[in-house]
């Protein structure tokens, strides 16, 4: 299957492993908005995303925030990995993009025969929570400046230089009221870090943006390096963080 390199988790895959992994590979086009699972609703698919981003929510409904985000690097499904049929939280497609999904209980029956393959994907369950937590870190100890440098670069490493959000995703994003994006926003712009429009951000200068970001970037990109992309030929695409 020609796609398979594009998604870091995929091209880690020993060979024996990925010729029974791809025969049950379904690509799909997923629009933006998109939801890949509901709260509490059991979780069919796994997807390997080959391009566009995805969100996983926490809260309820006006009340949520977002825990983690995933693109070519990895996988929306975590919970299925666990062997977890559901979770409160749901996921939707961010910036759509194309993936190759396959059937929960499938993946499941894969992982329980092959432990190469079952070491690999729960390396990356364990790289997302780390994600998680440094979320909760810059949610309770960094200023809303310091968090949009910190998602604006994880946007960067999974979307490039061009981010095509509107300020409502960017407060989902955060968790704060849109005034506060925008207020943002235009301080990051008056530090010439990013250009932004209406529905478009433009990053100018990533080295300026990780020096704001500081301590709240950096961990979850470390360790997938450390412990996926360093892991196999060919490297893995994280990122301009795995540069």
């Amino acid at each position: 299957m020609e796609d398979i390199n594009s998604n870091g988790l995929l091209a880690c895959i020993e060979p024996d492993d990925m010729t029974a992994v791809s025969a049950q590979l379904e690509r799909v086009d997923l629009d933006q908005g998109q939801f890949l699972f509901q709260s509490y609703e059991v979780i069919e698919h796994v997807y390997f995303f080959l391009s566009g981003l995805s969100s996983e929510i926490a809260g309820l409904r006006g009340k949520e925030v977002e825990v983690g985000c995933v693109g070519a690097e990895g996988l929306s499904g975590v919970p299925a990995l666990l062997g977890v049929d559901s979770s409160p939280h749901y996921a939707f497609m961010q910036v759509g993009g194309k993936a190759l999904r396959i059937r929960t209980d499938a993946l499941r029956e894969l992982m329980e025969k092959r432990p190469r393959l079952r070491w690999l994907l729960l390396r990356f369950a364990h790289v997302f929570m780390m994600q998680i937590a440094a979320t909760s870190l810059a949610n309770g100890r960094f200023n809303v400046e310091q968090r949009l440098a910190r998602w604006l670069l994880m946007s960067q490493d999974r979307l490039g230089d061009r981010l095509s959000l509107t300020h409502d995703f960017f407060a989902l994003m955060l968790g704060v009221r849109r005034p506060s994006v925008t207020d943002a926003l235009h301080t990051l712009e008056g530090k010439h870090l990013i250009k932004s429009t209406r529905r478009l951000v433009t990053i100018q200068d990533r080295a300026g943006l990780e020096n704001l970001a500081g301590a709240s970037y950096g961990l979850p990109e470390t360790e997938y390096r450390r412990l996926i992309a360093g892991q196999c030929e060919p490297l893995a695409p994280l990122t301009a963080a795995s540069i």
